[in-house]
């Protein structure tokens, strides 16, 4: 196998366990938001809260259904539109032409293609960790006018 087989074969792989490992912190950030939002729910719920904790609470809720919006975002399968690659375009192939398309090297463009997926599930993740951080940061304000003490 030549350096540049090797090469390929190692960026090929590492594209694809960028985009797992951005998949696995996703779906960890999602699960967290959903239990933080039953959380806020449940006290806001069950308490008689002044009107600032509300709003300063119900932006924080807001922020965290937008950071729960994009993390289903990048989630969501990109079976690739009008020209799909891998395993999509096989589903429309019949057992001989799958064999013909495997016998030609496309890795680069399918690197190249998982590149922009993982850059872009990326975006989706860290935008949604922004939020959820400034959620937070809302949340315990809204805490703290609730409990008396800020504002």
């Amino acid at each position: 196998m030549s350096t540049i087989e090797q090469n390929l074969t190692a960026a090929h792989a590492e594209v694809k366990a960028e985009i797992a490992r951005t998949d696995s912190k996703t779906s960890l950030l999602l699960a967290f938001i959903g239990a933080l939002l039953a959380g806020v729910w449940t006290v806001a719920n069950d308490a008689h809260l002044p009107a600032p904790a509300y709003a300063v609470g119900g932006t924080g809720v807001a922020l965290l259904v937008t950071a729960a919006a994009l993390l289903l975002r990048a989630v969501r399968p990109n079976l690739g539109g009008a020209r799909p690659m891998g395993f999509p375009l096989w589903a429309t192939l019949s057992a001989e032409q799958i064999r013909a398309t495997l016998a030609e090297d496309r890795r680069e463009q399918d690197i190249a293609n998982l590149s922009r997926i993982a850059v872009a599930k990326f975006a989706n993740l860290r935008r949604a960790v922004d939020l959820t951080c400034v959620a937070g940061v809302l949340l315990l304000v809204a805490a703290g006018i609730a409990a008396g003490g800020a504002l």
